[in-house]
């Protein structure tokens, strides 16, 4: 076993957060390695797709990248790679190459380039402050094209 070798590795990793017996959160990864080492660190190499669910139990978002790093005693997630939020109830679509995401206030931040379609508007600049749920966000240095009636 080398230093670099992770503490466990898993396949197929399925993991359900709930609250009261609703889902918050599901994540799915091709492959998990978990280093203990420091601080509890998870790196999904492989992808990684996380389910967001509003308090009721609905889908509110769906966050997919090719790799992601959970600090598990951070409570924090890093996401890099073809990084896409997709809210399905607002049909809102956030694309860009990094994302940092914090449990304990839910949001979302990059310092990246990164584009938010809706339905009327595409909206893209360099660097983004969001809620998981597309309930606000704020565009650090924003351009974009809003179509108008």
């Amino acid at each position: 076993m080398h230093n670099n070798d992770p503490d466990e590795r898993t396949t197929e990793l399925y993991l359900i957060q709930t609250d009261g017996g609703k889902a918050k959160i599901r994540l799915y990864a091709k492959v998990a390695e978990s280093f203990s080492k420091g601080d509890k660190i998870i790196i999904f190499n492989k992808g990684v797709k996380v389910e967001f669910y509003t308090d009721q139990g609905k889908l509110s978002s769906i966050l997919t990248a090719k790799y992601g790093k959970i600090n598990e005693s951070k409570g924090t997630m890093e996401v890099l790679d073809s990084v896409r939020v997709f809210n399905p109830i607002k049909d809102q679509l956030m694309e860009t190459e990094a994302l940092f995401w914090d449990k304990k206030d839910s949001l979302i931040t990059t310092d990246r380039l990164v584009s938010i379609k809706t339905p009327t508007a595409l909206i893209y600049g360099k660097g983004l402050k969001m809620k998981q749920d597309f309930s606000y966000y704020e565009f650090i240095k924003p351009q974009g094209k809003i179509k108008t009636k």
